[in-house]
């Protein structure tokens, strides 16, 4: 009889693949993987997730799932015990009869009470429990910052602009991921960025960028990046034009570095990763200043209308990156060891354009 652990791992090497690597690809632990490959039925917590693992496995590998679940379970009949009524002695007839009577009958009436119940169902249901049924889709608003969050089929992303609210829709989360908009249907794959006109005005108005996604479970959702390009006009999501300094009145023996020039001035992001640790105070717009310690590989990101203030206590250990009209900015100042504070901001020069910079400050 074959074996549907060599059939597997077979399958695996010929696809040249790895254990790791699928173990990422289909949210499965390498250990049992392994244990589907060595038919080791002992590192699984029960029967139930072994048998829904080896399924996955073997779609994920294209083989005959339903000859590999007959193999598994030609297997398991095999290596089960004799059944222990097959070796006691035989009973008397009288005990049978005594026995088989009551059994009819309870057989009888279940299958009846079985049969009215079932023909009250109106649904046919498979065999198999979907998951998907019962999550509950959401609903999520996008601004002018930059929206990262794994979404689900049905979910909603909700525009609200000045002409009315804009609702896309999560359409498919396998293999690619798709968009319901008002201007069409739109597909972006794994790792790819694309534009799409989400209006129906044949001008590209958002940036997608899928980051996770699975070919094989759409229940999995997809990482999603959306961004807004400059120019679609987003209700209650603009800067305070009368708290932006003209350039004339900022005080610094320091040089302003310019990050972006435009006729207008709105919200951007500030996004800052830690090489090591660091002790770190930000001042977002008017809010209180709030001051953290973070460690290497934590993040912080701010959405500032206007601007940010920095305390760094140590300006080598952060990398920020700024996202202002769907472009992004890298940007590192200072040096090692360096205690710096740090204004990003928007300004107006004299000509009535708005600028944002970075300025050092004493």
């Amino acid at each position: 009889m074959d074996s549907y652990g060599e059939i597997l791992r077979n399958a695996r090497e010929e696809k040249n693949l790895n254990i790791e690597k699928i173990s990422r690809e289909i949210s499965i632990e390498s250990k049992y993987l392994t244990g589907l490959e060595e038919e080791d039925n002992g590192v699984f917590p029960g029967e139930a997730y072994m048998v829904g693992f080896l399924r996955n496995y073997s779609n994920y590998l294209e083989l005959d799932t339903d000859y590999i679940l007959r193999l598994y379970n030609n297997k398991k009949i095999q290596e089960s015990p004799v059944p222990e009524g097959l070796l006691v002695k035989r009973r008397p007839r009288w005990l049978i009869f005594a026995i088989v009577i009551p059994v009819v009958f309870i057989i009888g009436t279940i299958t009846t009470v079985s049969i009215l119940l079932l023909s009250k169902k109106h649904v046919e249901e498979d065999d198999s429990v979907v998951l998907s049924s019962k999550i509950k889709t959401k609903q999520y608003e996008l601004g002018t910052a930059k929206f990262t969050q794994r979404v689900y089929k049905g979910d909603q992303i909700l525009v609200p602009t000045d002409n009315g609210q804009i609702v896309l829709t999560v359409r498919d989360t396998l293999s690619s991921f798709g968009l319901d908009t008002p201007g069409g249907v739109f597909y972006t794959d794994l790792a790819e960025e694309t534009e799409i006109d989400i209006n129906g005005d044949s001008s590209p108005d958002l940036i997608v960028y899928v980051a996770d996604i699975s070919s094989t479970d759409e229940t999995r959702g997809v990482e999603v990046s959306l961004l807004l390009r400059h120019g679609v006009s987003v209700a209650s999501q603009t800067s305070n034009v009368d708290d932006i300094p003209f350039e004339s009145d900022i005080k610094s023996k320091h040089p302003q570095k310019v990050i972006l020039e435009d006729n207008r001035a709105y919200p951007f992001t500030i996004n800052a990763s830690f090489r090591s640790s660091c002790l770190f105070r930000d001042k977002v717009d008017n809010d209180n200043s709030v001051e953290s310690y973070f460690s290497k590989g934590e993040v912080f990101t701010a959405n500032p209308h206007n601007g940010i203030r920095l305390w760094i206590s140590n300006s080598n250990a952060v990398k920020f990156t700024i996202i202002a009209d769907s472009k992004t900015f890298d940007l590192d100042i200072g040096q090692a060891g360096q205690v710096l504070v740090e204004d990003i901001k928007w300004i107006k020069d004299s000509d009535g354009r708005y600028k944002i910079v970075v300025i050092e400050l004493d």
